[in-house]
């Protein structure tokens, strides 16, 4: 069985009539080539299926041009938003992202983090990490590599972190049905054990003491991210307490199961106060991790931190690392913005 001869950078270089080392001036970007120079070298490239080796590249002293990306949970709506926005803006400038998922486990991330530091990588992204921060950040930091970190949630206070402002996201949904008239507001969805749900909980509860309005523990109800269940959950929750007028919602899907349950019991939800509730309506809030462009044309007001921006913005603070190493790590906030019912 013949086996397929490996293209070179040699053969490269003779095809498109030029040397070797301006060959490798275009792949890398640098130096001063003519644009006819780099199409002839690129349309060679193409033509001939050349991979140019990365690995070796970063062994001779240069970047890679390579990102490396571990996700522990690429399930997730937001993490899978975060990665598409991650992945166009690197591309964009010419890099390359090499995606790993993590798992649930700390010894498979761990494990993770060793195979990309071990392939050279120019630097390394974790998303959604939890409980072995500091190991992770040793491990990078002995091989010299630039590590940065994406949370839904409050992270370590050494690590280069980037995540939303749960609490303030929660806080301004609060206050602006609070503002339209709403005095009795329960929350639905999300698990005790989520540190997203429990800064945003918060948020609520903060919110409700600072305008003297009433808390009410059996108000805050837990609940599967399931439409469905949502659906059962917001109908029992209103026959026991008939008074509530609004209600928000841990994210889209417990929202768009809401707003079906209010449908079934004959409460549909709209945003007005006082009004509203002789009327038997009942106003839905929600998060939301997607655009405004991207949210469903329902009577929901949603606090929206779009996860695919703050790929954009993950990118760029990875970039800032890797081309001064100098960059002091730090924190990066993520505020929420509002989106009222149209």
């Amino acid at each position: 069985m013949a086996v397929a001869k490996k293209i070179t950078i040699n053969d490269v270089a003779l095809a498109a009539g030029v040397s070797v080392s301006t060959v490798s001036l275009v792949l890398s970007g640098k130096g001063r080539i003519s644009s006819a120079t780099g199409q002839r070298v690129n349309e060679a490239v193409e033509q001939l299926g050349f991979v140019r080796n990365r690995q070796a590249s970063a062994l001779r002293g240069g970047q890679s041009g390579v990102i490396g990306l571990i996700v522990r949970d690429l399930t997730s709506p937001f993490y899978a938003e975060l990665t598409a926005g991650l992945t166009e803006a690197l591309e964009a400038q010419g890099r390359m992202v090499f995606l790993l998922h993590g798992g649930r486990e700390a010894d498979q991330l761990l494990q993770r983090l060793d195979m990309l530091l071990t392939q050279g990588v120019d630097g390394v992204i974790i998303a959604g990490a939890s409980g072995v921060g500091s190991e992770l950040c040793e491990r990078a930091a002995a091989k010299g590599v630039p590590l940065v970190f994406a949370s839904r949630a409050s992270y370590l206070d050494e690590a280069d972190t980037l995540r939303p402002d749960n609490m303030q996201a929660a806080q301004m949904l609060t206050e602006h049905l609070i503002r339209r008239g709403h005095q009795r507001i329960a929350w639905l969805g999300g698990k005790s054990s989520s540190l997203t749900r429990a800064e945003r909980v918060g948020g609520y509860c903060a919110t409700l003491i600072k305008y003297g309005l009433p808390f009410h523990s059996e108000w805050v109800v837990e609940c599967e991210s399931s439409q469905k269940q949502a659906a059962e959950v917001i109908g029992a929750m209103l026959r026991r307490n008939p008074t509530i007028s609004a209600v928000i919602c841990y994210n889209d899907t417990i929202a768009m199961g809401a707003w079906f349950g209010l449908i079934r019991a004959g409460r549909q939800s709209g945003e007005g106060g006082v009004e509203t509730f002789f009327g038997q309506q009942v106003a839905l809030g929600a998060f939301a991790d997607v655009g405004e462009n991207a949210l469903d044309d329902l009577p929901i007001v949603w606090a929206t931190t779009p996860a695919r921006e703050m790929g954009h913005t993950l990118a760029d603070r990875i970039m800032q690392r890797i081309d001064n190493t100098e960059v002091q790590a730090g924190h990066q906030i993520v505020a929420a913005r509002l989106v009222p019912v149209k």
